[in-house]
């Protein structure tokens, strides 16, 4: 598993701790005040693993300098002789040359030292895990382009691929739903949304585990992203169950293409890994279980073989799923290249499985485009019979910055933007504005972090959370002076919260999830006190259970459960090949922002852009709040409290303690998601204006 700092602003992501659903946050009419009731891979830098395999790479850690506007490619030669940017800087001619980010309220995009792309016969752009962020990163100018600026950016890169003779295909590794007010504000949800992403033109694609939580969300899966991606869809180990109770393919289970340009035989997959949670309307099937199946072992022990196997997937690049798949292609494949795209666990992360193989991730929540280039002898029948002729993998993390997407097409603010990027920017412009998206229900007074400050502390989301928002807001009436523990998993909080206006869309950004708040009576305090002890540190009782702690916590953690501290948040790279920005002069450091600065099982220069790095601190599983107790000694019983999602781990850590409960003890303890009742707290304790 990589490691990585993580972006400017950190968060929660999904996974097995995913709160199953998103709310719908309604804004107060003007005027109405409500009653008061994100390492592993997104980790800071320097750590990984010491049996880290490694890839052959052609990568140059030299730096250059262009400006904002700069339309020149400076030849450089790689393997096939293709003309390369070694690496360049998106700087400072900004006054000059003008670049905003597509939404009317991002923030202006920054510029970054960056590396090049490098080209290959073969190349990819990479989404997954996008979350309905297809307006970009409104707060943050490192990740404020949006969809409309990626389908600009495609566009031109095609292009680019068809003036070089060479190809670029598009693939996203789903988790597309779930996690932003563009697709959760609406009613159905993502009454927008499936307009907007059908309008980048996907070459392969699969489904993620949150198209899948939700009945509804999978029809709609169904009846408009497979339809809208209709041959270009793979679900290799995911079936649909239509409302008249037949099972069919989610889609089909592979594709067999040709590339435009090169002409490579290409095989396509696509499967999502072991995953439990989805709804009764489909059926996800083990991949270790897939593979054995008819369909596979024919297709993988063919005599025509293809050119090249594709497998996508929202699976980790570093889980057994990709790895069963891997082993199975190679099993039949001895030579043949194998590449794998994946996702679900929000990380940038590559990794090779042999020298024929590579596997990336790109990131989360919009932030990132992969890149990937293949190059060599990929049709090795003509090209390479003997087998002699290696291949070469290159990767980057391209930061979604529109200087960045300027700076790789090779256009600049006047030349960059097509008239089908700008149509779906203000498709998005006009969805966020009937959705009522920036209606604020409050100001933010600082920025509050999920896992960049320690907690407990000041800055910590977690401290905001048990001090302030949930004494307010865990109070039933008609038992608000019994004493009572109130206990949240730290994975129900998504995202940071930044200084300033937190809106509408922000509910979902930070919690979009449909938790609420149960509790069971009068339940012992000798037993109800243990109770946080054993959901925090009893992760091998609770395991031995079938309870893994683990997934009450951000996912962030499963890599790791030692906070990552630097000294300083120093710049990681040195000057030496580094020319500095334009307006730097002597010896001082380019200026770098904080973000991601990734070290994956391939080196540490993925990222295109350079990033200083960010301090990583751990959180516990669940936090919990003491409420109204007794100013001496102990109450002799409590009311345990506690959001739904963990209710399993809650009623189990309660019988390992002595206190046998059941499903049938619990009962709702106030009304409103805990979404709906954080929002209606700010409304009350935040300045209404900024």
């Amino acid at each position: 598993m990589c490691f990585m700092a993580p972006t400017y602003q950190l968060s929660s992501v999904d996974g097995p701790c995913d709160q199953w659903a998103t709310a719908v946050t309604t804004p107060r009419p003007a005027g109405q005040r409500g009653s008061r009731s994100g390492v592993p891979p997104l980790l800071p830098g320097n750590h990984q693993r010491a049996d880290r395999q490694r890839c052959a790479r052609n990568d140059s850690d030299q730096l250059t300098t262009t400006s904002s506007a700069s339309n020149l490619l400076q030849p450089a030669t790689g393997k096939m002789g293709l003309k390369t940017t070694i690496i360049g800087t998106v700087l400072a001619t900004l006054a000059a040359n003008p670049a905003t980010a597509a939404q009317p309220r991002a923030a202006r995009p920054i510029p970054a030292p960056m590396r090049d792309l490098v080209w290959g016969k073969l190349n990819f752009l990479h989404t997954t895990d996008t979350h309905g962020w297809h307006a970009g990163h409104l707060q943050e100018s490192q990740y404020s382009a949006d969809w409309g600026d990626y389908v600009s950016f495609a566009e031109h890169m095609r292009q680019k691929a068809d003036d070089l003779g060479v190809d670029l295909l598009l693939v996203d590794t789903g988790d597309r739903v779930e996690g932003n007010g563009l697709y959760d504000a609406s009613s159905p949800k993502g009454k927008y949304y499936y307009d907007i992403y059908k309008e980048q033109d996907v070459d392969v694609i699969c489904t993620g585990n949150h198209e899948l939580y939700i009945a509804s969300t999978a029809d709609r899966e169904y009846e408009r992203t497979v339809e809208n991606f209709r041959g270009r869809y793979v679900a290799s180990n995911l079936d649909y169950v239509k409302g008249d109770g037949e099972r069919v393919e989610m889609a089909q289970r592979y594709r067999r293409f040709r590339t435009k340009n090169q002409g490579v035989e290409v095989v396509a997959m696509g499967f999502l890994f072991d995953f439990g949670g989805n709804a009764n309307n489909t059926v996800v099937k083990r991949v270790g279980d897939v593979v054995r199946e008819e369909w596979f072992q024919r297709l993988v022990r063919e005599q025509e073989k293809p050119d090249l196997w594709l497998v996508i997937g929202h699976v980790g690049v570093q889980m057994e799923e990709f790895k069963t798949v891997f082993g199975e292609i190679r099993r039949w494949n001895g030579d043949a290249p194998i590449l794998f795209f994946g996702g679900h666990v929000h990380v940038r992360d590559a990794t090779s499985y042999d020298e024929r193989s590579f596997a990336m991730a790109s990131g989360r929540y919009f932030e990132t485009i992969g890149w990937m280039s293949v190059d060599g002898a990929i049709k090795k029948a003509e090209e390479d019979p003997k087998g002699e002729r290696g291949l070469s993998f290159h990767r980057r993390y391209i930061d979604n910055n529109l200087l960045g997407l300027y700076h790789h097409s090779g256009l600049n603010a006047s030349t960059f933007h097509t008239e089908h990027g700008k149509n779906v920017t203000s498709m998005i412009a006009k969805a966020r504005k009937e959705l009522e998206l920036d209606y604020t229900f409050g100001c933010a007074p600082q920025d509050y972090w999920m896992t960049r400050s320690p907690y407990p502390g000041p800055d910590s989301i977690y401290t905001l959370l048990e001090e302030e928002v949930i004494p307010d807001i865990a109070v039933n009436p008609k038992r608000k002076d019994v004493p009572r523990l109130v206990i949240a998993n730290t994975g129900a909080i998504r995202f940071d919260i930044f200084k300033g206006a937190f809106t509408r869309d922000s509910t979902y950004i930070t919690s979009p999830f449909l938790s609420v708040l149960n509790y069971i009576s009068d339940v012992p305090y000798h037993a109800a006190k243990k109770v946080i002890k054993l959901l925090n540190n009893a992760g091998k009782i609770m395991a031995d259970a079938h309870m893994d702690n683990e997934f009450m916590a951000i996912p962030e953690q499963l890599s790791t459960r030692e906070s990552i501290i630097y000294d300083t948040p120093a710049n990681p790279f040195s000057e030496d090949g580094i020319q500095k920005p334009m307006g730097q002069h002597g010896h001082e450091e380019p200026f770098l922002v904080e973000g991601y600065t990734t070290r994956d099982d391939i080196g540490d220069d993925g990222d295109d852009a350079l990033h200083s790095r960010i301090n990583f601190y751990v959180v516990p599983n669940c936090i919990q709040s003491e409420l109204s107790f007794p100013e001496e000694g102990e109450p002799e019983t409590v009311d345990l409290v506690f959001f739904n999602f963990i209710q399993p781990w809650v009623l189990m850590a309660l019988k390992f303690s002595g206190a046998v409960y059941t499903d049938k003890d619990v009962s709702l303890y106030v009304e409103g998601t805990f979404t709906e009742l954080f929002a209606g707290w700010i409304e009350d304790n935040w300045p209404a204006k900024c």
